[in-house]
């Protein structure tokens, strides 16, 4: 790409992002709550007064709105901001790694599936399946038309729908040894349906790899919580943002990652 347009051209994909960033708000909001994605349109969570068009402006609108709402003067929560602002900086870094290629529109359906998710998870501790599963689906298409382009599109739709029943059947057998270990429900059975989308997105070897960081992570987030005395013995907290996480960083760095790994443990003759 020419380097004078280049930065107006992420500039662009910034906005789209955070555009479609301030939509997932919407549905980390309405959706668990069975409400409309579309109507009523945006408004005050505490008063309900709609929105102006300068006030929907994502990122933008809350700065100049200082946090407040213009009407009843309640303060709106940064996460809507921050949300929209890491979706557009997502979006961006999904060009950056991948370049200007069509497959940039199923890496942002997945990423916009991940911050959908994470926000409800982290919400309600649920992964509605209304999400799940059509975002396994769109994944089982995006692997089609990877096939269909490479004029061989059996292979890579097997192997798609493969590595998600390897995630489903994975986080099953750890929900399954964590009932038997603790005595209860170890993990959400939505857990296993997010590792089954991401299975199908991005193939088995980066759904391992999503599978260890997301357990890191989980792990460390939950000894500190402990140590802490923020979170009690035996008392659950959600998964599913780890799993985005590990998704995340699989995406755009897992090859390298994985590659890094087999010739670290390989032996060198």
């Amino acid at each position: 790409m020419d380097p004078l347009i280049a930065p107006l051209a992420f500039l662009l994909v910034i906005a789209l992002g955070s555009a479609v960033g301030s939509f997932l708000n919407v549905v980390a909001y309405r959706l668990p709550e069975g409400l409309s994605l579309v109507h009523p349109p945006s408004r005050c969570p505490h008063c309900g007064h709609p929105l102006g068009p300068k006030e929907n402006v994502p990122v933008v609108g809350w700065l100049w709105l200082r946090g407040k709402c213009r009407w009843c003067q309640v303060s709106i929560s940064p996460r809507y901001p921050v949300v929209e602002a890491v979706t557009g900086l997502l979006f961006a870094l999904t060009c950056w790694r991948f370049g200007w290629q069509w497959q940039i529109l199923g890496y942002w359906t997945l990423i916009s599936f991940l911050i959908a998710l994470t926000l409800i998870d982290w919400d309600t501790m649920t992964l509605p399946n209304s999400l799940t599963k059509p975002g396994l689906v769109l994944g089982l298409l995006f692997h089609l038309l990877l096939g269909w382009q490479s004029g061989n599109w059996i292979i890579p739709l097997v192997e798609a729908i493969a590595s998600a029943v390897l995630g489903l059947w994975l986080f099953d057998l750890i929900r399954m040894g964590g009932s038997l270990l603790l005595g209860r429900e170890g993990m959400g059975d939505g857990d296993p349906k997010l590792a089954a989308m991401v299975g199908a997105w991005l193939g088995w070897p980066s759904l391992l790899l999503t599978t260890f960081i997301a357990c890191l992570f989980g792990s460390i987030y939950g000894g500190l919580k402990l140590l802490l005395g923020t979170l009690q013995r035996r008392q659950g907290f959600p998964f599913g943002p780890f799993l985005a996480i590990g998704a995340l960083v699989s995406l755009f760095w897992g090859e390298k990652l994985i590659a890094s790994y087999l010739n670290f443990v390989t032996p060198q003759f």
